[in-house]
């Protein structure tokens, strides 16, 4: 037996009276931690060796203030910092990434999904505002919040271990004021909370029918958005946008009983750190994948990639970062990545669909490939023009029913999609990755997001082909 392994075995014996049966290593995540499994008959036990000491003793003490607050995390049976190692309650082997993989079906999440998350988001301001009263910040590793410092780490990572490798052009001063610019307004809102800093799918855990939260070593002072935007955007859990706007709304609302909440600044924000977390795990991929050459890592480009050009075409962050714009729009159309969204998307047809308004002008296409259609609504009936209409939108069902009953909207449907499933259907057969449809109308608020929403749902159900659908007067109510 190895040395560390023995030193587990010699804490297990103290703990359950005997040596275990049983030492079974646990696949390695991204950190360099080594987890075990130890056994013997119905005792397990869960051995950690991480030789970083200080990140040890931030896990210790966040475990300890934790389940005095009552939270749900794991025990700790047995500590030996001196050899860094100790041993944690056994959760089981479910994480809430791996029972989404096995309940989910292409893109539906079922009910029971949903109910999880939620569950989970209303946990989580548990950590965030109440246990943070009493918690010891000082011992927080590698810093005690998640401020300038920690954000510019950030955003380097991004620039040097995901740009430059990805071989991404830009023009190093330019972008270094505009991460200055970025990580400035990202702290003008409240940073006083207990920040996660690694809430995603893989850091939950499923066991017994009990929600329990792991790997909250690196957590910090920071902003309520922040873990937020880590669950909900986590890249491979690729949850659909009208969901991710479901749950956004649902934590919210579970905020409000804990503290007062101005909606449209704090989804101002929440935007904002969605891209500063999106761009920090792609440095996490970039310096696992393509300096480590761990292949795994890379197979989550794709979806930060889909994640980033929803977000730069439907959000709008108040901010003057031309250099940092480009980088994402470079990043979105380089021939060097696009390589791993064919790899793991085979043959896969993406149908964009956006709904504008023509004081905008028709979205662009960010796919590269040009074409596709656009159609324009201004020609049917416009419930704009009614008072009771004016301040609705094509998802309202007020609107709908007005536009249902208008035979002139059906006929232009129906030749909408007569077209639209011809060029879907040899774009099938030829190999093809995007087509892009636009709805325009004059305001961008009642007749396109009514007709985009329609052809959404016509070829969700005619066709085996990924549909997103945008808005971009009414970007909080996307599919």
């Amino acid at each position: 037996m190895i040395e560390k392994e023995k030193l587990l075995s010699d804490a297990f014996e103290k703990i359950i009276g005997n040596k275990p049966e049983k030492i079974s290593k646990l696949p390695q995540s991204g950190s360099y931690r080594e987890y075990y499994r130890l056994e013997l008959a119905e005792n397990s036990l869960i051995g950690a060796i991480n030789s970083d000491k200080k990140e040890n003793i931030a896990f210790i003490e966040f475990t300890r203030h934790f389940l005095k607050c009552g939270l749900p995390v794991p025990r700790i049976e047995y500590e030996d910092l001196q050899n860094n190692i100790y041993l944690l309650q056994d959760l089981g082997d479910i994480t809430l990434f791996s029972h989404l993989q096995n309940v989910r079906s292409g893109d539906q999440f079922p009910p029971e999904l949903v109910s999880i998350y939620k569950k989970i988001l209303e946990l989580l301001p548990k950590f965030q505002i109440e246990a943070s009263v009493g918690l010891d910040y000082s011992k927080c590793y590698p810093r005690a919040s998640f401020d300038k410092q920690s954000m510019m780490w950030d955003l380097n990572y991004f620039k040097y271990y995901f740009l430059k490798l990805a071989k991404i052009p830009f023009e190093e001063q330019s972008l270094e004021e505009d991460f200055q610019t970025f990580s400035d307004y990202l702290l003008t809102c409240g940073t006083e909370y207990f920040l996660y800093r690694d809430f995603q799918s893989r850091n939950i855990m499923l066991s017994e029918g009990e929600i329990f939260f792991i790997d909250y070593q690196g957590g910090r002072k920071g902003a309520l958005q922040y873990d937020v935007a880590s669950l909900i955007y986590d890249a491979k859990a690729n949850i659909p946008v009208i969901l991710r706007e479901e749950l956004l709304d649902h934590y919210i609302s579970t905020l409000k009983k804990y503290i007062d909440v101005d909606e449209k600044p704090f989804r101002q924000y929440y935007y904002g750190y969605v891209l500063i977390r999106i761009m920090q795990a792609m440095g996490a991929y970039g310096f696992r994948g393509f300096y480590e050459k761990k292949e795994h890592f890379l197979k989550s480009i794709p979806y930060a990639l889909e994640n980033l050009e929803w977000l730069i075409r439907n959000t709008d962050i108040p901010l003057e970062i031309p250099a940092l714009r480009e980088v994402w729009t470079n990043l979105i159309r380089s021939d060097e990545l696009a390589k791993f969204r064919d790899n793991a998307k085979d043959n896969e047809l993406k149908v964009t669909i956006t709904s504008f308004s023509y004081k905008d002008g028709v979205p662009e296409d960010f796919s590269g490939n040009g074409g596709g259609f656009v159609f324009d609504c201004r020609a049917l009936h416009n419930p704009g023009r009614y008072l009771e209409f004016r301040d609705l939108n094509g998802h309202d069902a007020p609107v709908k029913e007005f536009l249902n009953r208008e035979r002139a909207v059906a006929q232009f449907l129906n030749s909408v999609y007569n077209l639209v499933d011809g060029s879907v259907e040899i774009y099938l057969q030829r190999g093809f990755s995007d087509l892009m449809v636009n709805f325009g109308c004059t305001g961008g608020q009642h007749r396109s997001v009514y007709c985009a929403e329609s052809l959404g749902a016509h070829l969700r159900k005619k066709f085996d082909v990924k549909v997103l659908v945008n808005h971009t007067r009414f970007p909080g109510k996307t599919k």
